[in-house]
């Protein structure tokens, strides 16, 4: 939602400062250089972008759109779930996590906790990084490398749509130059029309370059932006996963691993330690 109130405000303030300095928004719309614009800057992403990217750029977009981001809520779902989790396996012996691991859809404690269980991401994340703790088939030292490993891939995966992104962004300034000189082309073929045919043409030449220039700086950067938060925020998540799984592999109690796992969220979605332990208290854990 906040993407989407940025966006009036950049286009209205464009807008209404031409209209206040008594210019018409009708002067501004020239088809011809929408197209040269708009579509050399496709045609660079597209020359840029593995096919899977290009459908990544769209997901990330439509996630940037939608404005939902992981909040407190959810990263206290998680931690509960965490708890849950290893409270089980303490109890029961770790064997008895298996069933929930294997099949996750299935377990009534991953069903408790639809955030986690809907985000397919999150969720594979956290069942591969139990596996091995069930198996034994790595020492407990050895799993929070493993995992790290895991989240540095991701981390370089999800910032291919960044940095796509910001390669439209830094051609577009020069693509509107592009539809500018095409524009004086134009103007030039067009000089024995009279002066009125050719401010016309000038003015639309020009509007390539504004295009270009606001396209870039008003719109394509700040949506890069903000996915690079966005991807912040989900890698956070698995950090915090990461941190909780590998305490409680090395021997930790339930509640001290959720709790190590609480205190490397940043300060804004970390929810506090005693409510957190009073919810964590109240959980169901046979």
């Amino acid at each position: 939602m906040l993407i989407i109130i940025g966006g009036f405000i950049v286009l209205a303030s464009t807008l209404g400062g031409f209209m206040l300095a008594g210019g018409s928004p009708l002067v501004l719309l020239h088809v011809s250089e929408f197209v040269v614009i708009g579509g050399v800057a496709l045609g660079v992403l597209i020359i840029a972008s593995p096919g899977h990217v290009l459908v990544e750029i769209l997901h990330k977009i439509k996630g940037c759109i939608g404005g939902k981001t992981t909040g407190k809520a959810e990263f206290f779902e998680l931690l509960k779930l965490l708890y849950e989790i290893f409270m089980v396996g303490r109890r029961n012996g770790l064997i008895a996590l298996e069933e929930h691991v294997m099949e996750p859809h299935k377990s009534p404690i991953f069903q408790r906790y639809p955030s986690v269980l809907n985000h397919h991401e999150r969720l594979e994340f956290l069942v591969n990084g139990l596996k091995p703790v069930i198996d034994g088939k790595i020492k407990p030292d050895q799993l929070e490398e493993l995992m790290n490993a895991e989240i540095e891939a991701k981390s370089d995966e999800w910032d291919h749509p960044v940095h796509l992104l910001q390669l439209v962004g830094d051609s577009l300034p020069g693509i509107g130059i592009v539809a500018a000189v095409l524009g004086i082309i134009n103007t030039m073929a067009a000089i024995s029309e009279g002066p009125e045919q050719v401010g016309q043409k000038v003015a639309a030449a020009l509007t390539g370059t504004l295009l270009g220039i606001w396209g870039a700086y008003g719109f394509v950067n700040p949506v890069a932006n903000r996915i690079k938060f966005n991807n912040a925020s989900d890698l956070l998540c698995l950090r915090c996963i990461m941190q909780a799984v590998a305490g409680f592999a090395k021997g930790l109690a339930p509640l001290t691993a959720v709790e190590i796992a609480r205190r490397s969220l940043d300060s804004s979605v970390q929810p506090g330690s005693s409510e957190l332990e009073v919810a964590l208290k109240s959980l169901p854990t046979k």
